[in-house]
């Protein structure tokens, strides 16, 4: 399988593997997020972006229709996000030069 075909199978498999609890409804609640940033981001430089304890801010950032769940659109504005915060680190650009909420995280330290 090629590589970005293996990162597609992947997302879409870790969103489901951690959202079918509690009546399978396809979205994470708070725990189910935090099970999954905890255990399926081991990168220093993406961990290190991601404050677990603080769940209830990255709920309100992330759950865009304010039902208490992420649903998979929101669950993948968190990866791209993610994916933007490593691209910058990895690349030295935009960091502080964007402006707006999905990069408040990227920031360089």
């Amino acid at each position: 399988m090629a590589r970005l075909d293996q990162v597609i199978t992947n997302i879409v498999d870790i969103f489901l593997e951690y959202a079918e609890g509690e009546g399978s409804k396809h979205q994470l609640n708070k725990e189910e997020l935090k099970k999954v940033l905890e255990q399926e981001i081991q990168s220093p430089e993406l961990k290190g972006k991601i404050n677990v304890d603080d769940i209830e801010e990255a709920m309100e950032m992330l759950d865009k229709n304010h039902d208490g769940e992420v649903n998979f659109r929101e669950f993948c504005r968190c990866v791209c996000d993610l994916a933007k915060c490593y691209y910058h680190k990895k690349t030295g650009k935009g960091g502080k030069k964007f402006k707006g909420k999905e990069q408040e995280g990227c920031q360089e330290d």
